[in-house]
């Protein structure tokens, strides 16, 4: 049974997609759609735009998703998922890539997206921190541990957790996670704190627009973020999306539950390879590759 996963932010690159457009008519219409939908031409900063400007979060997010969603379109009839997911913004590009939500829709809701976070930092200086060979539970109890609002955010792997939340909790916590026995404790260059509290605006306003996008009943299930398991049920996939903000990824429980219901390989899509790298640390013999065009 394939898996395929969709990556998040930070696979951005200039020249992203470019080769897409160049050799499909579907990809070609499809960011020309995305151009008028955006109201600027994205895809002149993807194929052109320099390393800053692809990290203006108003591009970050929409570009990740139209390399990750076209690319899937351009597969055709090889596009046979048994299981999809997606890391953090990549769980849109799954819901498209499996049927649950229209390209122009899931399109307008990563839009939202980006800008609501983007305010969300803007409102409070927030930070995350990435913690590398600590047992989960160990990360879990020093962040209780601090004064603030620091908490586990991303579960990327086994032995690597980021945490998330105001400076200076991330700061102590990194402090304290250190002194605990963590190989590192990396600040890292984000905006913000997501998949945090401090996500909460951000997250109010994009379940609002959730709210009003018509959700179908997917091709295959959707291995959530919230939930680290299989869901087909539109209404749940709904309602898991509008949590995932201030919720954890749980991505290290989430490859496992795929490799545990029968995935026997994973095909990432979209830019770069972190998803892979990521199910190799689970499983080292693990079949994992990048889709390509035939």
């Amino acid at each position: 049974m394939k898996a395929y996963v969709f990556p998040g932010q930070g696979a951005q690159f200039s020249g992203m997609g470019e080769e897409l457009y160049d050799n499909s008519d579907v990809a070609k219409e499809m960011f020309n759609k995305a151009n008028e939908i955006l109201g600027f031409d994205i895809t002149k900063i993807m194929f052109e735009g320099t390393a800053e400007e692809l990290k203006e979060t108003k591009v970050t997010q929409p570009a990740i998703f139209l390399h990750s969603t076209i690319l899937a379109a351009c597969l055709g009839e090889s596009f046979q998922p048994a299981m999809v997911a997606g890391h953090s913004l990549g769980e849109l590009s799954a819901l498209v890539a499996n049927g649950t939500l229209k390209f122009e829709d899931g399109l307008k809701l990563v839009s939202k997206r980006a800008l609501a976070m983007q305010a969300a930092c803007e409102a409070e200086p927030s930070t995350m921190a990435a913690i590398i060979g600590l047992e989960d539970a160990v990360v879990e109890e020093v962040c209780q541990k601090v004064d603030g609002v620091v908490v586990a955010a991303n579960y990327n792997c086994p032995g690597q957790l980021v945490i998330s939340g105001a400076v200076p909790a991330v700061e102590r916590a990194c402090e304290l996670l250190t002194e605990a026995g963590a190989r590192r404790a990396l600040m890292l260059p984000v905006g913000g704190a997501f998949h945090s509290p401090l996500m909460e605006p951000a997250r109010e306003e994009l379940a609002a627009a959730i709210e009003e996008t018509t959700f179908s009943t997917p091709t295959c299930p959707v291995y959530q973020n919230v939930t680290a398991s299989a869901v087909s049920d539109p209404n749940e996939i709904k309602k898991n999306l509008m949590a995932q903000l201030t919720a954890p990824v749980k991505w290290t429980q989430t490859m496992r539950a795929m490799i545990g219901d029968g995935a026997s390989e994973v095909i990432e899509v979209g830019p770069g390879k972190v998803l892979q790298g990521l199910f190799k640390k689970v499983d080292r013999q693990f079949p994992c590759s990048s889709a390509e065009l035939g």
